[in-house]
């Protein structure tokens, strides 16, 4: 939906009539045509690098790593610049004292923390594609932090200098430069923008969730289907509804993060604790493989995610409904992540180690990808296909069942 709204400005910019489209949709949907239509063409601007694979869209990101940057700093640069100082964020103070303080304090880093948690469980789902050495990855530990916060001071600076300058208080970035008397400066702020939206969308949105469905179908979904199948679903999920209000949107932040601090916690403590990082790479594509568990099911990592979530339960039912009262229930909401995260990686820690250890998936010594590739003599399987000289085999016939499951 962010990409959505930089594409009105960016249309607004050109043709500022279509800011003041008519509006057909009923304002109880949360938005009007104008919108709908940009959500559409940032959609439809979408789906040709989602049939893209990963490993093409490297240029993508390499421009998005140069003007995103620039263009976030040259707005901070105008929050300065414009109000002597980016306004009176430095005179600020906190309106809330004592324990209601420091619940909002839990709260607002749960948010803050759901930004983190969708990193935390999937970033492996794009950097697997990297050619950069796991030592150089390292950088990441200190380098997100840093760039989390300075961008966060950038929507804060700019927020408070739009404050002084119009009157209002825009944390919607694309709202503050709607008030920007330059066509052009609107349009290519709005640019960096959804330059920023698109390349998360495919690496932490899309493309995880295709790996997550090849993961569950493989024998019908590959990462270029489970990604088009993602651009389809997405207008179920109504987004303009979750970015309706600042309020709507941290209480989405915040569920979400609950349901991913035990996942995350499973797989750190799974690799790092209880195997230590010993995989057999090749066993965890095996059916049968000692990686099955029970029928296919870990119902260690089960109980243990649901004694992580569980403690949430009623605060995130709140969150929902606020008609539905749960007293002092909702207190362990607001660290969610932080509670869940911890409480999942005790029992499971626990489970498999102490209660009913599952010691068929103890081994030695790690097999790595690298091993397996060697000794099948170099030969390898993409996505789930093998693939070989893409040349057809002279006199076979290839029907258009063939031909579409080539393309997708």
């Amino acid at each position: 939906m962010n990409g959505a709204n930089a594409v009105r400005v960016m249309l607004g910019a050109i043709w500022p009539s279509f800011l003041t489209l008519k509006n057909g949709i009923p304002a109880s949907q949360g938005i009007d045509t104008a919108t709908m239509i940009s959500f559409f063409l940032f959609w439809l601007g979408s789906v040709p690098f989602l049939v893209m694979h990963p490993n093409e869209l490297r240029w993508l990101f390499m421009a998005k790593s140069v003007v995103v940057p620039v263009a976030w700093v040259a707005i901070l640069i105008w929050a300065f610049v414009g109000t002597d100082g980016g306004g009176d964020m430095w005179n600020q103070k906190a309106k809330l004292e004592g324990s209601a303080y420091s619940w909002a304090f839990l709260s607002s880093l749960t948010s803050v923390i759901g930004n983190y948690a969708t990193l935390s469980v999937n970033q492996s789902d794009f950097s697997r594609y990297s050619r950069v050495s796991v030592k150089w990855q390292l950088i990441y530990v200190p380098f997100l932090p840093i760039v989390f916060t300075f961008i966060s001071f950038i929507g804060v600076a700019a927020t408070s200098a739009g404050a002084v300058k119009y009157g209002t208080l825009d944390w919607d970035p694309m709202a503050l430069i709607a008030h920007w008397p330059s066509r052009a400066a609107r349009f290519f702020a709005a640019f960096s923008f959804a330059l920023a939206a698109l390349g998360v969308n495919i690496s932490a949105n899309s493309l995880s969730a295709a790996n997550d469905l090849t993961a569950l179908f493989p024998q019908y979904i590959n990462i270029r289907r489970g990604q088009l199948l993602c651009a389809v679903l997405c207008w179920a999920l109504v987004p303009w509804k979750i970015l309706a209000s600042a309020g709507t949107f941290l209480n989405f932040m915040s569920a979400y993060a609950i349901f991913l601090g035990p996942i995350a916690a499973i797989m750190v403590v799974d690799f790092w604790v209880v195997h230590r990082g010993k995989y057999d790479t090749l066993a965890l594509y095996q059916y049968h493989g000692i990686y099955r568990y029970t029928k296919g099911w870990n119902w260690r990592a089960i109980a243990a995610f649901l004694v992580g979530v569980a403690p949430n339960m009623p605060g995130f039912i709140n969150s929902i409904n606020t008609n539905i009262h749960v007293g002092v229930g909702d207190r362990p909401y607001k660290f969610g992540w932080l509670l869940g995260f911890f409480a999942t990686a005790g029992v499971y820690a626990l489970l498999e180690m102490v209660v009913a250890p599952p010691r068929e998936t103890f081994i030695e010594k790690a097999v790595l990808p690298d091993e397996v590739y060697d000794a099948n003599g170099g030969g390898f399987v993409d996505e789930g296909v093998s693939l070989g000289s893409g040349e057809e085999v002279a006199g076979e016939k290839v029907g258009w069942k063939e031909r579409m499951s080539k393309i997708l």
